[in-house]
């Protein structure tokens, strides 16, 4: 029975109420998709609106007349079918390789939630050939690059529906094959666009929403780690928790800033390693001092962005858009993705600057003349080279990081003859900020190995309540390094903990984290 409500362990989608969590549920863990009855009313009665225009031979951009700078090209009702056909088969020129089947499955779930909005003109049976696709598990084939964010995803959501179509490729079952084959080997009837229903499927965020959503859930994810690993080095270095105090933050109270100073009080208490201002030296440099200003302001950044995209999962974002109550249909703007290119654009940034700082806390402990400690964390310095290296790729990916963090939304090429004059290259930004949490995972994962071996060195001293955990759980997947051995056996193993979240989840039986 069709209802609004959620049931257990499957998503209904209503267009107004989907959420970011049920995103990661959907693409992640195969959640079954399905509409609402109220949503479904609302397809019908939009689609049939469109019916009418096209009956009517009424001139409406993308029904009744061709795209882009063909919009002042009348079609006739005989050829609407023809012109939804071609708008696909020639807008798919994606590049590159094809997004991963997570992705897949997020920009399928955005796209139908856009449509089960009401607002489209598709029919009701193409949308549920979509929903059907993802609960089914054909995954097309998408290539990651060719989208301008603005008229939407063209390129990536074409590959979509030309499987919908019986053409292109997909993944079924863990193989690749042809978008006809995947559709009967499911048994799911292949459609026939007609009026409207082409211009409907792409004419949207929803491959750069898709990425972007993944990647801010991952990074909300990272913040506590990032907590975690900041507070192994500071008792690596024996830092001064004074600089954490309540005091200091409640007199500038930027909510990220006060959560990680909060994170690493508790993280840190009962802990001697730490001292306090004046015992061994006044002042900490900044990359332990200033933590929580740091991560702070890239909490604050991601929760930003967070709103952003929970505007925009439950957004209309085709066009023409079609209005029922006042029998319109207005063509406009809401496919154009620059609220969320300048946001992915600070995503990325916000997740590089965890990278950079994260690297220089590792070369303090690394470095003799900052750490007090042997040179490269080895006993046997020259025979072995440590953590010499490990911090060499620490040092490149956050390099890498700094040139994926140049901002895409500053550029424009116009398309379609100078018609879409403005774009804004926000799934580039997506793609980006994507590649730039995968580099920093993997600065976060050297952190987390550099500071268990700085802690190593020191005797007869107690970690903290939650950083013990956190260095029990290192070293039962990466043992002490004793001599030279292969490195980046560890820093995947490391990087696994950080990805899978077992530190985290670990740390916070003992304490709570914000």
């Amino acid at each position: 029975m069709r209802q609004g409500v959620k049931e257990l362990n499957k998503i209904w989608i209503d267009g107004d109420s989907l959420t970011l969590e049920e995103i990661i549920q959907v693409a992640r863990d195969n959640y079954p998709v399905d509409i609402t009855a109220d949503a479904m009313e609302k397809v019908n009665k939009t689609r049939k609106l469109v019916d009418d225009y096209v009956e009517d031979e009424k001139i409406v951009y993308g029904i009744t007349t061709g795209f882009g700078k063909f919009s002042d090209v009348a079609i006739s009702k005989e050829e609407t079918e023809t012109l939804q056909r071609n708008l696909i088969i020639s807008h798919a020129c994606g590049v590159g390789n094809p997004f991963s089947e997570e992705t897949v499955r997020a920009i399928m779930l955005l796209r139908a939630n856009a449509l089960a909005k009401g607002y489209s003109g598709i029919r009701l049976s193409t949308l549920e050939t979509l929903i059907e696709m993802l609960n089914k598990g054909v995954h097309p084939i998408i290539p990651e690059k060719g989208s301008l964010g603005a008229s939407g995803d063209l390129a990536p959501l074409s590959h979509m529906v030309l499987v919908m179509m019986g053409e292109g490729e997909a993944i079924y079952g863990g193989n690749r094959m042809t978008g006809k084959e995947a559709m009967e080997t499911a048994d799911i009837a292949t459609i026939r666009l007609t009026s409207k229903e082409g211009l409907a499927l792409i004419n949207g965020t929803q491959v750069m929403t898709a990425v972007g959503a993944l990647t801010v859930y991952d990074s909300k994810q990272l913040l506590k780690l990032v907590d975690i690993a900041a507070a192994l080095t500071v008792e690596a270095q024996r830092g001064i928790i004074d600089a954490y105090d309540w005091k200091v933050h409640h007199v500038r109270p930027h909510e990220g800033q006060q959560q990680t100073a909060k994170n690493l009080l508790s993280l840190l208490e009962g802990s001697t390693f730490t001292t306090r201002q004046g015992e061994l030296r006044v002042q900490d440099a900044y990359t332990l001092r200033c933590i929580p200003q740091i991560h702070g302001a890239s909490r604050d950044a991601i929760n930003y962005v967070e709103a952003k995209i929970n505007i925009e999962i439950n957004s209309a974002t085709d066009n023409p858009l079609i209005f029922t109550e006042e029998g319109e249909v207005i063509s406009g703007g809401n496919f154009h993705g620059q609220p969320l290119a300048l946001s992915f654009d600070f995503l990325g940034i916000a997740i590089a600057e965890l990278a950079n700082v994260s690297e220089r806390r590792i070369e303090r402990l690394v470095n003799p003349q900052l750490s007090g400690l042997p040179a490269f964390l080895t006993a046997k310095g020259g025979l072995n080279s440590g953590f010499m290296i490990a911090q060499y790729a620490a040092a490149a990916l956050v390099s890498e990081n700094k040139v994926l963090a140049h901002p895409a939304s500053v550029d424009s090429i116009p398309s379609s003859a100078n018609q879409e004059d403005h774009v804004s290259m926000g799934t580039i930004a997506a793609r980006k900020a994507k590649e730039i949490y995968e580099n920093t995972v993997n600065v976060l994962a050297i952190e987390l190995m550099v500071a268990a071996q700085a802690i190593d060195f020191h005797k007869d001293h107690k970690l903290g309540k939650g950083t013990s955990e956190a260095y029990r759980i290192i070293r039962d997947h990466i043992s002490i390094l004793q001599e030279d051995r292969v490195m980046y056996e560890d820093i995947n193993r490391s990087a696994a903990l950080v990805t899978t979240h077992e530190i985290v989840k670990g740390v916070e039986a003992y304490v709570t984290l914000l």
